[in-house]
Parts: structure tokens; sequence; C-alpha cells
């Protein structure tokens, strides 16, 4: 495998799964050229002139689609923990014989395990997306025989479907609700999962589109997430995914008293360094300490008289308060992350649905992370630069996905609100085991002993000097913590490449190694 740096001093291939690849070469410096990618031009005369698209099963739809060895096969995870349909869709293929699919999922859970016996015995030839849990340690492992994991941002995924960096054959989607033509949401359903923008990519690129629902409801479906000229097929069947396994473990507030303290001092640095005036716009991540911290600043802001004029979300029920509450003037939403986000959507006009392909593109003409004044994010290491990994652990095995990370990173300041350890390892590091975001990306670290500033941020390091906020250098911080639990060890790596890991544009930022 050809290796070459790229400009973040990252050695990466420069070929990936048969396609040649481009170095990342800066930020904003990669500069696409050509048009969007298509799908086929379809006619109406292909398809009922009643409008009825329903087919009696998945397996069905997947034959009428001309499912065929080496397609790609693209599903969505809008049900996170509780996604069954993705599973179902590759046990159908084995039965049917198919082999050498790539699958392309928003993202996986752990819940999607099964799927990996289907890349043991070939089915599944390898996959790009996202991995959390056993899915990411598997291919950290080296056990994905055939192919490279391509780790991107939910935007980097739509923007690779519009680029046609990623050509989808066929996209199985799932609705809570649709009418027989295609239309369907996420909210008019006995299992609502809220918001259905990851999948509009697939539905408009995708050659053909099945949608999956439990829910057969009369034309038209009210409201529309996604429209059913776009879909080719329609499947009814009684179990579509569990909505109670929305919420995760990473997506419930932290009770430890440390994290706590972080996210409060995230909350004390967004309105001292005055960032937290009326109209201003936020986006909080989904891990506890990013919940607590809007909690934090709700408080805050509810004392200070202050009301936001929006919110980015992936929503929660903790933004949901906000809105309700009257502490911001609306929410733009891309995922539920809880069943209270889920109700919002529902019953709130100023609770808006968007996608991947609006707020988060980099290929667009602006998208709505470069309105967004702040962004307070976790991570799983920074160094003294303020690099930063969100995808791998000290030891190097692959458990997390990128998910919206990266495209927050394009806030007007981006924060990571981190503990300083876990499990007595250092989380500031002299080098980032994995590089997903550069140095530059980075503004602010917020740990229990302490902020640090980007030195390249000097508006933020004047607004709050004169302040009673703990802000240190991170190389002080650093060694505060080295003292305590020592300095970490290097994580034993293999020279294999099993994945990379693309920044939003498509370039690719750094290379993951099989652990030993």
């Amino acid at each position: 495998m050809k290796m070459v740096r790229n400009a973040a001093g990252r050695f990466v291939p420069v070929e990936v799964n048969d396609k040649p690849q481009v170095p990342f070469p800066g930020v904003n410096k990669y500069r696409p050229k050509g048009r969007k990618a298509g799908a086929l031009i379809p006619t109406v005369i292909d398809y009922p002139a009643d409008g009825n698209k329903v087919v009696p099963d998945l397996k069905t739809a997947l034959q009428k689609c001309g499912l065929r060895n080496g397609m790609t096969i693209s599903t969505h995870h809008h049900f996170r923990e509780g996604d069954i349909v993705s599973n179902q869709v590759f046990d159908i293929c084995a039965q049917l014989g198919v082999r050498n699919l790539m699958w392309f999922p928003s993202a996986s859970f752990p819940c999607n395990e099964p799927i990996l016996k289907h890349v043991d015995s070939g089915v599944v030839h390898h996959i790009e997306a996202s991995m959390n849990g056993v899915m990411g340690a598997y291919v950290s492992q080296g056990r994905m025989k055939k192919g490279l994991g391509v780790l991107r941002s939910h935007g980097g995924r739509a923007r690779a479907i519009q680029d046609g960096e990623v050509h989808i054959d066929i996209a199985v989607l799932v609705a809570p609700a649709a009418d027989q033509f295609g239309n369907a949401n996420g909210i008019s359903g006995d299992t609502n999962c809220g918001v259905l923008g990851y999948a509009e990519a697939d539905l408009l690129y995708a050659d053909r589109v099945i949608i999956v629902t439990s829910k057969l409801v009369p034309f038209p479906c009210i409201p529309i997430y996604l429209y059913g000229h776009y879909v080719d097929y329609v499947v009814v069947q009684d179990n579509i995914g569990n909505p109670d396994k929305i919420v995760s473990g990473t997506t419930q507030i932290t009770r430890s008293p440390d994290r706590l303290y972080i996210a409060e001092l995230a909350a004390r640095f967004v309105k001292t360094a005055g960032i937290m005036k009326n109209g201003f716009s936020l986006q909080a991540g989904a891990g506890g300490i990013s919940l607590a911290f809007t909690n934090s600043l709700a408080r805050m802001m509810k004392q200070s008289g202050i009301k936001a004029g929006w919110v980015h979300a992936g929503s929660t029920k903790y933004v949901v308060d906000m809105l309700e509450q009257g502490l911001t003037r609306a929410i733009v939403d891309g995922q539920a992350f809880d069943l209270e986000a889920v109700r919002s959507l529902r019953d709130n006009r100023n609770h808006i649905p968007t996608s991947t392909l609006i707020s988060y593109n980099h290929h667009a003409k602006g998208n709505y992370l470069n309105l967004v004044d702040v962004a307070v994010l976790g991570a799983t290491e920074v160094d003294v630069n303020f690099n930063a990994n969100v995808v791998t652990h000290s030891d190097g095995m692959m458990l997390h996905g990128i998910g919206g990370w990266q495209n927050c990173m394009f806030a007007h300041c981006t924060i990571l609100a981190v503990p300083s350890f876990r499990d007595r390892i250092p989380v500031i590091v002299d080098k980032v085991t994995t590089l997903c975001a550069p140095a530059e990306m980075v503004d602010v670290v917020v740990t229990e002993r302490g902020i640090a500033i980007n030195p390249r941020r000097t508006d933020l390091i004047d607004a709050t000097k004169h302040s009673d906020l703990p802000v240190r250098t991170i190389l002080e911080i650093k060694q505060e913590v080295e003292s305590l639990c020592g300095k970490p060890s290097r994580p034993k790596l293999t020279d294999k490449v099993v994945a990379v890991v693309k920044w939003v544009d498509g370039t690719v930022l750094d290379s993951i190694y099989q652990v030993t």
C-alpha cells in the first residue's frame, strides 16, 4: 500500500478500496471540480398508475431493485441501538446468495453486530461508516479482511454521496409512517424516531430506494419528511425498530461531580467570553458533559434574561426544555436523541427538521454550521497543539464514530469539554493517536483542572483574561495530570492500515492501524 505524508504530517494511503484519494492538503485548501452526481433517470410508466408502491416484503423489494453481487447498500441509524432493519437486509442478501456488497450506513451501533458474520462469510465485502463499540473493535483488530473502513462525518457522508465519491445502488430507509406512494415521516407512526435527515442524501442520489414502515397511512402522509417521487418500493412490516433504544449510555447527562463541574466551567466560559447574548446560536453534543453544559447554560440564560436565536441539534429533552421555556426561538434539528425530542418535533412548530446535506455539507453554498456561534463537544484525546481525536482511545481501539463532530468544528467557537483523564489515563497527550480535527479547528479545551485557550484565539484570551475563570496553558494541565497518573504509553499498533479518517471535504486526514 503506497503511503504519503499529508499536510497534517500524517501518513495516508493514496488509494482506498480501489479508489484514488486526495491526501489532506490543509483546512479549506481542497476545492472540488465538476458537477454533482445523480441517480438513474426514472419514468412514471415503470410505476403503478394508482401510485401504490407497496410490495409484500423486504425480500421482494430488494429483488425488484435488482439486487446483485458487488452493490452498495445504504441504511440509516435514526433508531440508533434500536435498529433492526439493517440486520434484516443482509440476512436476506445472504439467503439470496449475494456477495461482495459494500454496507454504507449513516452509522453503525453494537446492535448491528449480527452483520459481522456476513462480513466474515463474504456477503459484505467491507463497511464504510462511523462505527461504535464492537463494530469498531472488529475493524481495529484487522478482522475485516477485504477492504478498509472509511470513517466520515455525517456531513462528510452526505457530501460523498452528492459528489459521487460513493454511489448507492439500493437505499433501504426506515420510516415510522408512510403512505402507499412512499411519502414518509418519523413522527406519525407508533414507533416514532423523529427527524429522518440522515436519509435525505440516500433518497435523492441512490439508484433505487425502499421505504420500510410499520404504519401505512392514507395519502398524503402528513407532514412529509421524505418525498415519495424518489421512492421505488414501500414495505410494511410490524417491527421496524425500538425507539426506546434511541437513548443510549452516551446520550444521558453525566452524574460525575467532576464532569458536572466541567460542564459548568464551559457554560461560564461562554458567558464570560461574551458569546452568550441575545440572538446567539449554539450546538451541544449528546455526550454526558455536553448535555450537562446545555442544562447549565440554560440556567445562566434564564438568570441573565438572555434568549438564543436558535439551537442546532441533535435534539434532547434539555434543548426541548429551552424551546418550551422561551430560552430559544427555534431548534433546527438533524436527529432526535430521546423521545422528548420526538414529541417536540410533532408538537412544536418552531422545532424544524433539517438534513446533513443542508446543515453539514462542506461542498455547498454555505451550511448551517457556518452560522453557529458556539459548539460544545467531547473528545477522546487532545494534544498539546490542540489537535483532537474522537474515534480511537489511548489503546488505539476504534470505538466511536465521528458523527457530526468534525462538522461542528466550523462553529465560530468550538469548545472541547473533556475530563483530564479517564481510568487514570491522561486525555491531554503529546500527540493524538488518531487525528480527527486539526489544531486550528479547536478553540478551547475545558477540563476539571482548568481551561486552555488555543493561542490562535487572541480574542477569546483577551475577553477572559481579567475573569475568575481558571485559564491555564494546555501544557500546564497536561503536566499536572501526568504528575498524578504518569505519562501514558503509546498504543501498541502494527503497521497495517485497517481504516482511514476523512476530513469533511473528502480528503484523507489520517490512517487507523491494526491493534496488536
